[in-house]
């Protein structure tokens, strides 16, 4: 299989969308519909690519906003952890609420994921669910073990992690989530995340001062 990822940055805070594409089949996966729906379609067209599966990292505006539309486009399946629930249900309220004006409704999720590691396989790809809440609940990252990369969301950046200081941010946790989950997967893993540029977990434990400073003690 040979893999590319286009990356779309798109919207008021700059989010991260990926689309994986296996370029031999033209499978694709959109990880997080951050915004901007017709353009990310345009980019999977552009790339021949047909999406198989919208996948969302955690249920947080910027991540979920052209879900319905993208959805509707596609005609793919929305994937998102069973925590979320409730968060897209109120995303037109949370845009008034925050001040962001009338935000779209969400789309419905085809499928709830836990909080264990499984295997997601569309074709040839394949990534496996980790969970990792603490800056938002039921956040997940998406490892893919083949390729020694990982779509960590919002729960680490290169030189930060996700805040914490908003509804179901907790910093203990999400520091937790990160050396349980992000850490062990290896100093060459890739890092791709939901905001910003990527990076390396070895790059991020010999750097990033969150990392550095934590003494596992909550």
């Amino acid at each position: 299989m040979e893999l590319e990822i286009r990356r779309a940055t798109l919207g008021m805070v700059q989010t991260n969308a990926y689309i994986v594409g296996d370029k031999d089949t033209g499978d694709a996966v959109l990880i997080d519909p951050v915004d901007d729906a017709q353009a990310l379609y345009n980019a999977v067209q552009e790339a021949g690519w047909t999406i198989k599966l919208i996948l969302a990292t955690h249920a947080h505006f910027d991540h979920v906003l052209a879900s319905k539309e993208f959805k509707a486009l596609t005609n793919a399946p929305f994937w998102i952890h069973e925590d979320c629930v409730a968060q897209l249900e109120q995303l037109p309220e949370t845009g008034k609420r925050f001040g962001l004006g009338d935000l779209p409704e969400a789309a419905t999720p085809d499928k709830l994921l836990g909080s264990e590691r499984e295997t997601i396989q569309i074709g040839d790809l394949k990534f496996e669910t980790l969970y990792t809440p603490g800056h938002a609940i039921g956040h997940l990252s998406f490892y893919m073990p083949e390729h020694n990369l990982v779509f960590s969301g919002d729960a680490l950046f290169q030189g930060s992690i996700g805040r914490v200081d908003l509804p179901g941010g907790n910093y203990e946790q999400l520091m937790q989530s990160i050396f349980d989950q992000l850490v062990p997967l290896g100093d060459e893993t890739l890092v791709l995340p939901g905001h910003g540029a990527n990076t390396t977990i070895g790059h991020e434990k010999q750097t990033n001062p969150y990392l550095l400073s934590w003494d596992g003690v909550g």
